[in-house]
């Protein structure tokens, strides 16, 4: 009797104090606090819109010596039909200056510049062609053991992007791989990394098929900066909604200047950019 009463106690002062509060719900759960993001939001603005050929399928853009230089995807991969080339351009009115086409069998993707040397990617051949300039002469052939999707350069070592979260740094003398690094937003993977520049110390890379560019710390590869190139993008888009293929690919960072240039595959404008702080 003496230990029935003991436990029968607690339990009806319990559903007194339950029917006291007129509501036996169970409380809802503290909503979680998503954590803070390292990765600034970078403001953007047109300063200059310069034509840019329609016809050309962008994978690598760069300003060398004041000279702007272009990359593009074709071969029996381009409906109609227009090979890979390597291009001069004419900054002001969007014209090939010179024009190097390449072999129909290879998809031509990221281009670079380092002491007069042009290296331009493949895409599933995993061929890197290296050029003498102003000549567009082939000089060399490397064999690279991943897909080749963005390139630039440090002024030292070739940075190499596969369509992954890796950065490849090779040798540009031999192409021999000198080690890769992981790239990080908050912790996680950054997928799908393109096109790429180097500018003032750091990685600046497209996120293909995403309206964004990431600015990257090379040191430990976490991403600190994110450009949201959607408003520009989706005003190209209503020129031409049926083509789901103009995506915002290519950077280029005129040293001399200090001025930054974007553009996207076969958009008909590239524009002169300001970056926030």
């Amino acid at each position: 009797m003496i230990k029935r009463s003991l436990f029968s106690v607690p339990v009806i002062f319990m559903a007194l104090l339950l029917s006291c509060n007129g509501d036996d719900k169970t409380p809802a759960p503290t909503p979680e606090v998503p954590p803070a993001s390292n990765v600034k939001n970078i403001g953007i603005s047109v300063i200059n819109t310069y034509p840019h050929d329609t016809g050309s399928f962008t994978q690598g853009l760069i300003i060398y010596k004041g000279q702007l230089y272009e990359g593009t995807g074709g071969s029996e991969y381009a409906p109609e039909g227009r090979a890979s080339e390597l291009l001069k351009v004419n900054l002001q009115t969007g014209k090939a200056e010179k024009t190097l086409a390449l072999d129909k069998k290879y998809f031509g993707e990221g281009i670079t510049i380092l002491n007069d040397t042009v290296y331009q990617l493949t895409w599933r051949e995993k061929v890197v062609f290296v050029y003498t300039l102003p000549d567009f002469k082939k000089v060399k052939e490397f064999p690279i053991n991943t897909e080749g999707w963005g390139i630039t350069t440090d002024g030292k070592e070739l940075i190499v992007s596969d369509g992954s979260s890796n950065l490849y740094y090779y040798d540009p003398s031999t192409f021999r791989l000198l080690r890769t690094q992981s790239v990080t937003v908050n912790g996680d993977f950054l997928d799908s990394i393109n096109e790429l520049e180097f500018i003032d110390g750091f990685v600046y890379a497209n996120q293909w098929n995403r309206p964004y560019i990431f600015k990257i710390d090379p040191a430990n590869g976490l991403a600190v900066g994110k450009i949201d190139l959607g408003p520009i993008w989706d005003r190209l888009k209503s020129r031409d909604p049926k083509n789901e293929e103009n995506v915002p690919n290519g950077i280029a960072y005129d040293h001399d200047t200090k001025k930054i240039y974007i553009t996207g595959k076969k958009w008909p404008e590239l524009y002169e950019v300001q970056l926030g702080n």
